[in-house]
């Protein structure tokens, strides 16, 4: 953001033209996603011998089907002669092709304890096992950005609650929708409570002056967007769903220049023990909410894409032999997915584990083995593409590997 003075700032601001100069927005799969059926490694023979009933078919032509080849609602979408997308995503097969989308195969965390809540809590406070640290990762990435502008707006949580990632902030908003953002008065009058308010915050000697000034600026130019049917642009389609509701809201507040900074999303659903299905079913309605919601965020922010970048992530990732019940158990290692102008895309980056079973730390049988340290990953992400040189003070005392991904 260019240098400004405050009155300037504030101005800016209260017509609209404040705007972070990146913004992050994560994505979390809560329940431990299958992402061997959502990346399907169809040159394995293995994964079809441990899936009988579960397996993605390999595309229509193997490996050796070109990419132009009509894309079919039973098979893998081929990525490459290895690798291919689950049907459902066929949203983001152009994201990939137009090298936009890349991903990430073997990451994972030390926690082997199989535990949801042990995991995610480890992720998002962005520790290693048996270590604890301070707040969220994206808090300390906030906090690491002090003496930069941020507003009451950099960091939003779309949902009733702040998740643990972001704890720590120097700002965090917890909403549903922008229409949340507006002053109550008993008296039923806003107005008056925001005019009195502004009073109290014109002497600048005072030291509320830049947050309250701030964040009534923010609320007068939130008030206008709510007067404003929100249409979205180059045709996007939102899933109507909570999910698509969700980035609907969050492409809003990008357009809207409030200084969003970074914004987190929740899609659950996936801890898939019983009948998770192959092509159809139960993880591919999921799968199809996510391709669909992530392909229609990226069609509406087209404008945008040099500026946000968008990971998507699980706490781990499922076993790689289905079960009695016909779906899958708590696993290991997962493919992480990133889309933005940054990203190198294109690729499926990191090795291929193979589907010999990682017992380490297991009573019984693990997943796919952890090859690529998941903060290797987000310490690439704020580095390369958020422009944080601090990643030192996100992730202390880690000692990242170079990826690739951006």
């Amino acid at each position: 953001m260019k240098e400004t003075t405050r009155r300037d700032f504030l101005r800016q601001i209260a017509i609209g033209e404040v705007a972070a100069d990146k913004t992050l927005v994560c994505v979390f799969l809560r329940g431990g996603a299958d992402t061997l059926n959502m990346v399907v490694p169809y040159g394995d023979d293995r994964y079809y011998k441990l899936r009988p009933t579960i397996a993605i078919p390999p595309p229509k032509g193997g490996a050796e089907s070109p990419k132009g080849s009509a894309e079919s609602k039973d098979a893998a979408l081929r990525l490459n002669d290895f690798y291919g997308f689950h049907p459902m995503m066929q949203p983001l097969l152009p994201l990939f092709r137009e090298g936009r989308l890349g991903i990430v195969q073997a990451v994972g965390s030390d926690n082997a304890s199989g535990s949801h809540f042990e995991a995610q809590d480890q992720m998002e406070h962005g520790e290693g096992a048996g270590r604890t640290i301070g707040g969220g990762w994206l808090g300390r990435h906030l906090r690491s950005r002090i003496g930069h502008n941020l507003t009451p707006l950099s960091a939003v949580a779309i949902g009733p609650a702040v998740p643990e990632s972001m704890r720590g902030s120097p700002t965090i908003s917890a909403i549903n929708s922008i229409d949340e953002l507006q002053l109550v008065s008993a008296a039923a009058d806003p107005g008056a409570v925001k005019t009195t308010l502004s009073a109290l915050y014109e002497s600048e000697a005072g030291l509320l002056y830049d947050p309250g000034r701030t964040t009534l600026q923010l609320l007068s130019r939130v008030e206008s967007l709510r007067a404003q049917v929100y249409k979205t642009e180059n045709g996007a389609e939102y899933p109507n769903d909570d999910f698509g509701h969700g980035l609907r809201e969050i492409a809003r507040l990008i357009k809207a220049g409030v200084g969003l900074e970074v914004a987190c999303l929740d899609l659950g659903g996936w801890d898939t023990h019983f009948f998770q299905g192959a092509t159809g079913g139960l993880q591919a309605a999921q799968i199809d909410l996510l391709g669909r919601g992530l392909a229609a965020f990226d069609e509406d922010l087209k404008r945008w894409r040099d500026r946000v970048t968008v990971v998507v992530m699980t706490e781990f990732g499922r076993r790689v032999y289905e079960n009695g019940s016909l779906g899958t158990d708590h696993g290991r290692a997962f493919a992480l997915l990133a889309i933005g102008g940054h990203v190198n895309g294109g690729k499926v980056h990191g090795q291929w584990p193979g589907l010999d079973e990682d017992d380490a730390g297991w009573l019984g049988p693990g997943g796919l083995k952890v090859l690529i340290d998941y903060r290797s990953v987000l310490t690439e992400v704020l580095s390369k593409a958020m422009n944080n040189p601090r990643t030192d003070q996100v992730f202390p005392g880690f000692k990242p590997e170079p990826v690739g991904l951006v």
